[in-house]
C-alpha cells in the first residue's frame, strides 16, 4: 500500500476538528467563522503538500506543527477554553488518523487508489470520510455541552495527551522499524496495526471523554445542592425569626391589656417589660457591612428564641 497522500490527511485533520466546531458556540458571527474554515483548509491542505517530501528527522516536527494548526482552528472558531480546545484537538488528532487510514486502506484493497480516475478516487473520498465523520459526530455529540465548556482541567489533558501520544506512536512504529514486537512487515499488516489502533484509541479517549463530563455534570449538581441547601437553610432562619415575632407579638398584646386595667405601680413593671421584648429588634450591631447586619440580626433572634446568649467583638 504506498503512503496516504499529505491532502488526504490534510482533510481528514480539517474534518476531525469541524466535528468539534460545528455544535459549539462560535466565537466569531456565522460569516466570519464560514471565512475561517475555508483559510484553515487552505492552510492545512497546503502545509501537508509542502512538507510532503521532507525527511524522516523533519516529520515529527511537522505533526506537531500540524496539530498545532487543528489547535488554533479549534480555539480560534469556538467560544471556549484554551484547556477545552487541547482536550479537544488531542481526540481530532487521533480521529483524523484514523479517518486517513481506514479510507486510504479500503480505497487501495478496492483498487480505487491511485488507479488514474480522478473522480473515483475523490467519489470513494468524500464517501468515506463523510459516513466516518457523521458516525463519529453523532457519537461525541451526545455528550457535547451546547457551551463547549466541559471545564477540562490540565490533568485531564496530560492523560488525554498520554493515551493520544501513545495510540500514535503504536500506530506508526512500523514506518519507523520493524524490529518491534507491535511492527508489521507487510504493507496491509502495518495499515492493520495503524487502523486498528487508532480505533481503540478514539474508543479509550472516548471512554475519558464521558468519565469528564460525568465529573463536570456530579460538579453541576453539587452546586444545585448546595445553593438548595442554603436556601432551605435561609427558609428555616426566616421561619424561626417569623415565628418568635408572632410570639413577642402576642406578649405584646397581652401586655397591653393588662396595661389598659393596671395601676401606676404594675405599669412601670410591666412597661419594662415590654420594653425588654422589643429591644431585640434594635440595630444594636452597626458594622460597614449590610450583609454582616442581617446576619447579626437573624442570629439575635435565633439567640433569644432558644435563649442563647449572643456576644460579638
Amino acid at each position: 500500500i504506498p503512503d496516504i497522500p499529505r491532502l488526504y490527511s490534510a482533510i481528514a485533520e480539517w474534518l476531525a476538528c469541524m466535528i468539534f466546531i460545528l455544535p459549539f458556540k462560535k466565537r466569531f458571527s456565522k460569516i466570519k467563522t464560514g471565512v475561517i474554515m475555508a483559510v484553515m483548509l487552505v492552510v492545512q491542505s497546503g502545509f501537508m503538500v509542502v512538507t510532503e517530501d521532507v525527511s524522516l528527522f523533519f516529520w515529527i516536527p511537522c505533526m506537531m506543527v500540524a496539530v498545532f494548526l487543528m489547535l488554533f482552528f479549534i480555539y480560534v472558531s469556538c467560544a471556549i477554553e484554551i484547556t477545552d480546545a487541547v482536550y479537544f484537538v488531542l481526540i481530532a488528532f487521533v480521529v483524523a488518523e484514523f479517518m486517513a487510514s481506514i479510507e486510504w486502506q479500503v480505497a487501495c484493497y478496492f483498487r480505487i487508489a491511485q488507479s488514474g480516475v480522478w473522480w473515483r478516487e475523490w467519489l470513494a473520498l468524500i464517501l468515506g470520510y463523510g459516513i466516518i465523520s457523521v458516525i463519529l459526530f453523532k457519537i461525541l455529540h451526545v455528550h457535547f455541552p451546547e457551551d463547549g465548556q466541559i471545564e477540562i482541567g490540565w490533568k485531564e489533558c496530560l492523560s488525554a495527551f498520554l493515551i493520544a501520544i501513545s495510540a500514535f506512536a503504536v500506530s506508526n512504529i512500523s514506518y519507523l522499524t520493524i524490529n518491534t514486537p507491535f511492527s508489521g512487515r507487510y504493507s496491509f499488516e502495518i495499515a492493520n496495526i495503524r487502523t486498528i489502533v487508532d480505533l481503540a484509541g478514539i474508543a479509550i479517549l472516548y471512554a475519558h471523554l464521558m468519565q469528564c463530563c460525568e465529573l463536570r455534570a456530579r460538579k453541576e449538581l453539587e452546586a444545585v445542592q448546595n445553593v438548595l441547601q442554603n436556601q432551605y437553610a435561609q427558609y428555616v432562619q426566616s421561619k424561626e425569626s417569623i415565628e418568635l415575632i408572632n410570639y413577642k407579638y402576642h406578649d405584646l398584646k397581652h401586655q397591653i391589656q393588662v396595661l389598659k386595667h393596671a395601676d401606676s405601680k404594675d405599669m412601670q413593671q410591666y412597661l419594662a417589660e415590654v420594653e425588654n421584648s422589643i429591644m431585640i429588634y434594635d440595630h444594636v450591631v452597626e458594622t460597614e457591612n449590610e450583609g454582616l447586619n442581617t446576619i447579626l440580626s437573624e442570629k439575635s433572634l435565633y439567640c433569644e428564641k432558644h435563649q442563647i446568649t449572643l456576644t460579638w467583638i
